[in-house]
């Protein structure tokens, strides 16, 4: 803490400035804070999994510590990948050379997806079906661009104009790593970075694509591809493996006309190079050295990290993602006391305790909405730890020898794994993330507000902490992840995960009016020179922030500290609730990752996640002795309440 400054003036200053000063960014990260510490430890205590696995010769054939280290010890003989330089590829860039007519080129995308090569112009998934959540049903989205955002290509200041040019850069490398003349690959990035500014533009920003009914459009296939001439969906998803469904979701149709006129429109030729970009840069971060390197130069320009990232780092994080729920079962059997399940559910009995108390008191809500609303609370399913039904990954095969070729085979897996969900029953026992993950989820169609066990320790939750501090932490996270129900977009949906109205006009319409001075307060925030928050972007976060350290604070005042005045360290109960709530949120970050995060993440920066919500709570105002004349005053009846 730096307790020179008064909390009213630079609440995040006091909380956490002497940690800020002395904590700089790694020079292997691109941020650092309260998250960052906790995934550091966690990947660690990966890492140790990992080895200890990957040593262990006697472990038993197809067992999941045998497949779990095989697939770490082939990632990390770095000698063994150099070796094979651009090989693994070779067939593929060769067959995407190939292609002769514009159906060869549908063709060859569909063949990539499958094949696990890559997923090139737009994207596809299974899941459930928005307003018939119990069916699964493939789903199309915008996609075929690189750079992060569509705006990347779209504007011209000189942040942007640098990115596009460390993006060409990055195209030439790779082409000319494969023995490409540079001339050529010059011209190559120039096909690659045109034709994908045409994809940027027939895309919807990332606030329009958070509007659950403007990118539910619900086509009969046959009709899809009347809007299309050029791709015939339902020829197309056969070759994607999709049989035997007449309807898909499409969340842009725009993008769809506009890239059934771009097929015909763009010679074989450059959809060739494009093909081929595809290929090299799915494969780039795991292949030789030269290309990795590469790959970093160009993330380089985007984050502002200093080193790269260390090897066993990468290909821990990549173990987790691929086979995260092997990993998942090593990790949990070492890393998570069930006491602190036991002390998860408790609060969250609490927390959804506490959600139900203020829904009955909302001012603002009509009886028959918040029925609905209390409805929908009490139809939460929450999920902590790990899944109650492990995915074993029957069948994929994971050799010590063949680093590239385990990474396709998962990937190959994983896609026969998603489509074949289709005509059967949702699994509800799935889980979006892995275990070790230090994050948590809401999920809008389940209904579910999901716990991994990597995010249950300190900072964010210590079975051993006094209540003020996992209320702050932890509860904040619950309440959060429950608000997400009820946020701009969750709200949207009703207790069986549907996407159909259940508010009042009215009550709608007083909703909407709060959420937009929450979306006001947010825009006046600076991250970088002239680059501000984008309150539109954030506010389904920002709202979840609200609702979420509301109700972790109602459910801390149940408890016998809460309504107690002991101090602990000099400070009351209530100081230290906020303060737990303002340290998770402590992150010094550099420059070019705060303004792509700007533009690509829907949470606002740290410092204003520990400052916004805050200000519009009485507690705090008590709790700190913040009066008129502070910075961080506002007037009573200026606070925003919601939920």
């Amino acid at each position: 803490m730096d307790l020179s400054v008064k909390p009213g003036d630079d609440f995040y200053t006091y909380a956490s400035g002497n940690w800020i000063k002395n904590n700089p960014v790694p020079a292997k990260e691109t941020r650092w804070g309260s998250f960052n510490v906790l995934r550091e430890f966690n990947i660690q205590a990966v890492r140790n999994i990992l080895t200890e696995s990957a040593k262990n010769t006697s472990a038993v054939p197809g067992s999941v510590e045998k497949r779990v280290g095989d697939f770490y010890a082939a990632a990390m003989d770095s000698a063994a990948i150099d070796k094979l330089g651009y090989k693994p590829i070779k067939n593929d860039l060769k067959k995407a050379s190939k292609v002769k007519t514009h159906q060869q080129v549908l063709d060859q995308m569909a063949e990539m997806r499958v094949n696990g090569v890559a997923s090139p112009l737009f994207g596809f998934w299974v899941g459930q079906d928005r307003k018939n959540p119990n069916v699964m049903i493939p789903q199309l989205s915008q996609g075929g661009t690189t750079l992060p955002d569509r705006d990347f290509y779209l504007k011209n200041d000189a942040r942007s104009t640098k990115i596009q040019e460390a993006y060409k850069s990055y195209i030439v490398k790779l082409f000319t790593l494969t023995g490409e003349k540079e001339a050529k690959a010059k011209k190559h990035a120039e096909t690659i970075f045109n034709l994908e500014k045409k994809l940027a533009e027939a895309q919807m920003s990332r606030v329009e694509m958070r509007d659950p009914h403007k990118t539910y459009n619900k086509f009969a296939v046959a009709s899809l591809s009347k809007t299309t001439s050029n791709i015939d969906w339902k020829s197309l998803m056969a070759k994607m493996k999709v049989t035997g469904e007449d309807t898909i979701l499409v969340n842009n149709p725009k993008f769809f006309t506009e890239i059934n006129t771009l097929l015909t429109q763009t010679p074989v030729s450059d959809w060739q190079t494009y093909l081929q970009w595809n290929v090299l840069k799915s494969a780039a971060p795991y292949l030789s050295k030269p290309f990795t390197d590469a790959n970093f130069a160009y993330s380089q320009v985007l984050s502002g990290q200093k080193v790269q990232t260390p090897r066993w780092q990468r290909m821990s994080q990549l173990t987790d993602g691929t086979i995260g729920e092997l990993l998942g079962q090593l990790y949990v059997k070492k890393h998570f006391q069930p006491a602190a399940k036991a002390r998860m559910d408790e609060m969250i009995a609490n927390l959804i305790k506490a959600y139900e108390i203020r829904i009955k008191n909302l001012d603002w809500m009509s009886p028959a909405t918040k029925e609905k609303a209390l409805a929908k609370l009490h139809a939460f399913t929450p999920k902590v730890a790990y899944p109650s039904k492990w995915k074993n990954y029957d069948g994929l095969e994971i050799k010590r020898e063949s680093f590239y070729q385990n990474l396709r085979n998962a990937s190959v897996w994983g896609y026969n794994d998603m489509v074949s969900q289709l005509g059967k029953p949702v699994d509800r026992t799935r889980w979006g993330m892995t275990p070790a993950t230090v994050n948590a989820y809401y999920s809008p169609v389940m209904n579910e507000i999901v716990f991994p066990a990597g995010i249950l320790q300190f900072p964010f939750f210590d079975p051993n902490a006094d209540d003020a501090v996992n209320y702050g932490g932890i509860g904040a996270v619950i309440g959060h992840e429950i608000s997400h129900g009820f946020d701009d977009s969750g709200s949207q949906y009703d207790k069986d995960g549907t996407l159909r109205n259940w508010w009042t006009p009215e009550d709608l319409s007083r909703f909407k009016e709060k959420a937009s001075a929450l979306e006001k307060q947010f825009n006046e925030y600076t991250v970088l020179d002239t680059l501000k928050v984008n309150g539109k972007f954030t506010l389904g976060e920002n709202i979840g922030d609200l609702g979420g350290l509301n109700a972790a604070y109602e459910a801390f005042k149940m408890t016998k500290q809460g309504q107690s005045k002991e101090m602990i360290d000099g400070f009351t109960p209530d100081q230290r609730f906020f303060l737990s709530w303002a340290q998770v949120w402590r992150t010094n970050i550099l420059p070019e990752t705060a303004a792509q995060l700007i533009v690509t993440d829907p949470h606002s920066p740290g410092e204003y996640r520990t400052i916004g919500t805050p200000v519009n709570m009485d507690a705090w105002y008590e709790a700190f002795n913040v009066k008129p004349g502070d910075k961080l005053y506002k007037k009573p009846e200026d606070r925003i309440r919601i939920w």
